[in-house]
């Protein structure tokens, strides 16, 4: 498969702390990548790599085999990557459909066009039934929900999802997980998560990258990478997977 997202020998130092130190992988098209590891493993820096929200001291970032290395975050989501957050921060005064028009005019010309989308992502994410109320008042799951509708609003060819699934219930996390699948099967959006939920892990991905003190110490499938010694003693040795 073609290679949406590569990464190459990507690092990031914060006042001499390595982050993140020579990490490399690729997400291909049409492909569900999960990045994992424990706490402090790199993960959200190097989305934050990926998505401008600083530049790396070295390596390289291609989307669709185009440098976009160390483009500001609005560029990076002109090429086509959509991002959400682990702590999801809706604009709580402004409407759920409103939240999401607000990603709809990354791309739409007009606010009535940007309308028009928000409305088919909250179908889609089934959401629109809360489309007037307050962003504030959702529960934490239609939050997520709405995170991901925000983000899916800007018509990405890349999602990368950063915790989506924390703080959910097991049921909760299947319908998130069907969501998912239904984007990524029906519709061929390329993503790219980071995720503690194994059995979502398991489920969704066909391939999985971990990573362990900045660098990257495994790759391959969920089945290969579950069964590596290197991975069960630094990150699933206490999961129940």
């Amino acid at each position: 498969m073609t290679a949406l997202l590569h990464v190459e020998k990507l690092s990031k130092r914060f006042r001499g702390l390595k982050a993140v130190s020579d990490v490399s992988f690729s997400v291909p098209q049409g492909s569900i990548v999960a990045l994992i590891g424990p706490n402090g493993a790199g993960k959200t820096t190097t989305f934050n790599l990926i998505a401008g929200v600083f530049p790396p001291n070295e390596g390289t970032v291609h989307l669709a085999g185009k440098p976009i290395t160390g483009l500001k975050p609005n560029r990076v989501c002109a090429a086509g990557i959509g991002r959400t957050f682990q702590i999801v921060k809706p604009f709580g005064q402004l409407s759920v459909e409103e939240n999401v028009i607000v990603g709809a005019l990354a791309r739409e010309r007009s606010v009535a066009a940007a309308r028009e989308h928000a409305r088919a992502v909250l179908d889609r994410l089934g959401l629109a039934d809360q489309a007037a109320r307050p962003a504030r008042s959702l529960t934490l799951p239609d939050r997520k929900r709405l995170e991901v509708a925000r983000a899916l609003a800007t018509r990405p060819t890349l999602l990368l999802l950063d915790e989506v699934l924390a703080g959910l219930r097991p049921t909760e996390v299947d319908r998130m997980v069907e969501v998912l699948r239904d984007l990524n099967r029906r519709e061929g959006l390329t993503i790219l998560m980071i995720e503690h939920v194994m059995r979502a892990v398991m489920a969704l991905s066909d391939r999985v990258v971990v990573l362990d003190h900045g660098e990257k110490i495994a790759e391959g499938t969920p089945s290969e990478v579950v069964a590596d010694p290197r991975v069960v003693e630094s990150y699933l040795g206490s999961e129940d997977i």
